[in-house]
């Protein structure tokens, strides 16, 4: 599926974020929106999944506008897992990642079919959590219950998967557990992957495709070796920083420093 922006402008009713914006997604990759807080990447994601409506210009899948399609349609096509869900305490892991399949039934409470529960099988398997099926989402650890909504989200079946901040308020193994499943679906199934990130290391090393946002606008993009430098940091995070090599990826990785504690004149750190 082929997803494009047409001079998109987003905002709300009082207030415009981003105008004209133009991009084609790559397809079969993982892209990562990446920028300062309040920047827009959130509200730009929502609106190329139809939670939010655009102030000007379209969405494009596969030719055809977002808001053309049937929404029963659009959710085989298109799976979303926003900041921060939330479900009932008492509701079991199962019985959430069996909500993905939904859109794939005649009905919303019609009995699953035998290609559901085996979808909703494999989901909990591919997240590794098959062990917690039965258990109370309440009950789970920040990490397990991230793992359950992502399963939610596969279990949905479609070709494009966003996320908006997947790995916020979790440890550093439970963030690495995440982006490694949030890899392994792209590259085991070629999902089209779409996520908000605020680690710039974590972005750099798991994602294909970077756009680097400030005020609303799109100051960088391209692959993570292109993108990465001095320059894009400067003008999109207002931060100094080493750049370096990660000895295992040969991806870029940085160390930054806050330009509120850097001589200007000389350009050293006073840290």
């Amino acid at each position: 599926m082929v997803l494009e922006l047409k001079k998109l402008s987003t905002g709300y009713e009082n207030k415009t974020i981003s105008q004209d914006l133009s991009l084609l997604i790559p397809q079969g990759k993982i892209t990562a929106l990446i920028g300062a807080n309040g920047c827009g990447k959130s509200t730009l994601l929502k609106t190329i999944c139809r939670i939010n409506k655009p102030l000007g210009g379209d969405v494009l899948l596969d030719g055809k506008s977002i808001y053309q399609w049937e929404p029963r349609q659009l959710a085989k096509q298109v799976a979303i897992l926003p900041q921060n869900p939330v479900a009932p305490n008492e509701l079991r892991v199962r019985e959430l990642v069996a909500y993905g399949r939904s859109p794939h039934q005649s009905a919303f409470f019609s009995r699953m079919s035998k290609e559901d529960r085996d979808i909703v099988a494999w989901a909990l398997r591919e997240t590794d959590i098959e062990d917690l099926a039965d258990k109370a989402i309440g009950r789970l650890s920040g990490g397990q219950r991230q793992r359950a909504w992502i399963a939610m989200a596969i279990a949905q079946h479609t070709p494009i998967l966003f996320l908006d901040e997947p790995t916020s308020f979790l440890d550093v193994a439970h963030q690495m557990d995440v982006l490694h499943l949030i890899r392994k679906m792209n590259q085991d199934y070629g999902k089209t992957i779409v996520m908000v990130i605020h680690d710039l290391n974590e972005a750099a090393r798991f994602a294909d495709y970077i756009l680097a946002m400030k005020k609303g606008q799109i100051l960088y993009e391209g692959h993570p070796e292109d993108v990465f430098h001095k320059a894009m940091l400067f003008d999109v995070f207002g931060i100094d920083a080493e750049l370096l090599q990660d000895p295992r990826t040969g991806r870029p990785m940085c160390i930054p420093y806050s330009l509120r504690y850097m001589d200007k004149e000389r350009g050293e750190s006073t840290i």
